[in-house]
């Protein structure tokens, strides 16, 4: 017996997401899932005399974003603590910057905030830099992170609290970046960020406030832009415990897929590996779910430190290292990283955003295949660089490309990639098109706070149907790899729920499956498609719930 529908939503233009892209006029909700779906005169047939019936006044619904990456705990605490900067900022208003926030701290209080734009953390290794930053932050220590997450800019108070002098050995798969005579200047790479992280970390007086905020606040900037879903991308034990707080008090108004960490992070301190794996056992609810492990393959273009096929440019770029990058993994290693999260029951996301790289993880879940067969979940995630001969393999062995879009349209990063990786790589970049004509589940995450300040997914949308800059640019990125709407609106939808594993129950406007459900300004098929990036959440709804309200 069908239940009397608590909401009916009518005269609306609803995308439903469902394998045909249906549209409909209306839908009923009952305990948080869709009852009904089809037009408004035989759904609002259902309602009883408790029922909301809401008329959307012809504007498009269509379901909660599915966001396939996102690192919660660095975007939260970027919008509620750091100090903002601008990837555009220069040495002299990064400065500018931290001395007026050093003002407003007491003294040894830490400066910690970002972005700095790629292109400017290439011209910051020198000690000139490294003064400017000492002086302006008046002895407070600072850390500030670039527009990858990858890396850190640091300054001499700083590197004093990590214990970092000139003949300090760097870490294990980091970098202290020195100038020609061998003096420290600030600049971290990859694991070295993460001893910079550990010294802040240990400043903070009440880190599980600290927590509390930082994971709330990511949840209301999701909804505010959609999104219902997110697979949080590098989950810690103290983010399961905050989030499981947070939806154990009713206060959680996102759904969060996590990804446990195979070896210590670049930003976050604690347990990773068997002993997060083991930990990770006692959570798990309604809206809080353990589904993968996240396992790092390589670094980012940016620095050398992406596995890539060919070599990197000679000149123009301030890496160091191999010429192609190397992989952090030989094959074996990852074969039997892989075999470890199988084991638990966990999905893997790999981190890889070299060509080179991305054949060793193909390589690597190939035997996984063969071991396993088609049960386990493997996200490639980053596919920026991929060898044509690569490409089908992602469909023959059943591999989510968690593509970020965010990433690719011109921009900053891609102005430094180009001076580091060779134009007829960049040309082949994000083969999004040819992966899904080949049958693979291309799904979009945000990468967010790397690459964009915000998870802003009606940006992504844009790029991925015009591979330009949002609003239109002369400039394209491998034009020929553009995706449809209905293509693009799947892979933020659909095609990343059942990525996580979620496609029984969300993805889509589908009688059964959780009400999940977006109001927008505007109808995506109606415009101009260079106008998405201008598209605004009316309201969020997650379960037949309000999680956002812009009128509110």
């Amino acid at each position: 017996m069908r239940k009397t529908p608590d909401l009916i939503v009518v005269n609306a233009a609803v995308f439903t997401a469902d394998p045909a892209g249906s549209t409909a006029e209306a839908f009923a909700v009952a305990d948080g899932e869709f009852t009904a779906v089809g037009s408004s005169e035989e759904v609002t047939r259902l309602a009883g005399p408790e029922t909301t019936v809401v008329d959307a006044d012809g504007r498009m619904i269509m379901p909660g974003i599915c966001d396939v990456h996102t690192h919660l705990g660095l975007g939260g605490a970027s919008v509620a603590w750091d100090l903002q900067i601008a990837p555009h900022y220069g040495l002299d208003e990064i400065c500018e910057a931290i001395e007026a926030r050093a003002a407003e701290l007491r003294p040894g209080e830490w400066i910690a905030g970002g972005v700095i734009g790629s292109t400017t953390m290439d011209r910051l290794a020198n000690v000139d830099a490294l003064a400017r930053l000492d002086r302006a932050s008046a002895g407070r220590p600072v850390v500030l992170k670039d527009d990858t997450q990858h890396n850190r800019w640091v300054n001499s108070a700083a590197l004093e609290a990590m214990g970092v002098t000139d003949d300090s050995p760097g870490p294990e798969g980091g970098t202290y970046v020195r100038d020609e005579a061998g003096r420290l200047t600030g600049v971290l790479w990859e694991q070295a960020s993460r001893v910079a992280e550990e010294a802040f970390a240990a400043s903070i007086e009440n880190p599980e406030a600290r927590n509390r905020v930082t994971f709330a606040t990511a949840a209301k900037v999701c909804n505010e832009v959609g999104i219902t879903t997110a697979c949080d991308a590098a989950t810690m034990e103290p983010a399961l415990r905050t989030l499981s707080t947070l939806e154990a008090e009713g206060e959680l108004t996102l759904r969060v897929v996590a990804s446990t960490v195979a070896r210590p992070l670049l930003a976050e301190p604690g347990i990773t590996g068997e002993e997060l794996l083991a930990a990770s056992e006692r959570f798990g609810s309604e809206l809080l779910r353990v589904g993968f492990v996240k396992v790092f393959l390589d670094g980012v273009p940016m620095t050398r430190t992406a596995a890539m096929l060919d070599p990197y440019l000679s000149d123009g770029c301030s890496g160091h290292g191999p010429s192609s990058g190397e992989c952090l993994y030989d094959l074996d290693e990852l074969v039997d990283e892989l075999e470890e999260a199988v084991f638990a029951g966990r999905g893997v996301k790999i981190h890889a955003a070299g060509d080179a790289s991305t054949r060793m993880a193909l390589d690597a879940i190939e035997v996984m295949r063969q071991r396993h067969g088609s049960r386990p979940v493997f996200h490639i995630a980053h596919p920026l660089f991929i060898d044509p001969s690569d490409v089908r393999r992602f469909a023959e062995l059943d591999i989510v490309a968690d593509a970020s879009p965010y990433l690719w349209y011109p921009s900053i990063i891609q102005d430094s990639m180009a001076a580091c990786v060779p134009a007829k790589t960049i040309e082949k970049s994000m083969p999004l098109g040819d992966l899904l004509n080949s049958g693979a589940n291309v799904s979009a995450g945000s990468d967010w706070p790397a690459g964009a300040p915000m998870p802003h997914p009606w940006t992504g949308i844009e790029t991925m149907v015009t591979r330009e800059a949002p609003g239109g640019s002369e400039e394209t990125i491998n034009s020929a790899q553009r995706l449809t709407l209905q293509e693009t609106l799947f892979s933020f939808t659909r095609r990343p729920a059942e990525a996580m594993g979620l496609g029984e129950s969300v993805g889509s406007i589908e009688v059964g499956k959780s009400a999940d459900f977006l109001v927008l300004s505007q109808n995506l098929f109606d415009i101009d498609v260079r106008r998405i990036h201008e598209t605004n959440v009316l309201a969020t709804y997650l379960r037949g719930s309000r999680v956002h309200d812009a009128n509110s």
